[in-house]
């Protein structure tokens, strides 16, 4: 296995120790970055009180995991730790069996969520349903950063979208990526939801 699990969640300290309000830290990641963003899986609701199984996508729409690697692709410009990476997990996803001895040790919890987290270069995002999945499609990451934290990737389980938390210069790099839909955002105010 590429990505090895952390018996020591220090890693993450700069996150659950961030004081940045629960809602915010799990949907953008710790408060302080230049800009953020949110990499859209699906397009934002377009009237009130409309479902997720409203929205028609085309039979070619990216999975979230082809567009979580694409965005996290881009971000390694950004970074001089890219073969030095975390990502968490979620203890509540389903489709993540996470190994007992993981279950039982420590994790990264912040007051809603517990995570395993993970260390890896970013490039073992290629290999997340390999290792994690057995193969099958899975759920992205809740959060990846890098060890400089120069940004940070934050998916949590119910919006149709991820956070990003990075400087400028890497917002505007993934807003301008023709293949990706990634608007920029303010994550202290409230954001596009399906109900």
């Amino acid at each position: 296995m590429r990505l090895s699990f952390c018996s020591d969640v220090s890693a993450a300290d700069w996150l659950v120790r961030s004081g940045t309000p629960d809602w915010q830290l799990i949907g953008f990641g710790p408060a302080g970055f230049e800009a953020y963003a949110r990499l859209r899986f699906i397009p934002d609701p377009s009237g009130p009180g409309q479902l997720e199984s409203d929205v028609e996508l085309s039979g070619d729409h990216p999975s979230e995991m082809t567009q979580t690697r694409r965005v996290l692709r881009r971000l390694a410009e950004f970074t001089s730790t890219p073969q030095e990476c975390y990502f968490c997990v979620w203890d509540g996803y389903s489709d993540i069996p996470l190994p007992s001895r993981v279950l039982r040790g420590p994790m990264v919890e912040t007051p809603h969520r517990r995570y395993a987290l993970l260390r890896g270069a970013l490039n073992d995002i290629d290999a997340w349903e390999a290792e994690l999945g057995g193969g099958q499609p899975i759920m992205p990451p809740a959060f990846v950063w890098p060890a400089d934290h120069r940004w940070c990737f934050a998916r949590d389980v119910d919006p149709h979208w991820a956070g990003i938390g990075a400087e400028q210069a890497a917002v505007d790099a993934l807003v301008a990526d023709g293949g990706l839909d990634v608007v920029p955002a303010c994550p202290t105010e409230d954001q596009p939801a399906y109900y």
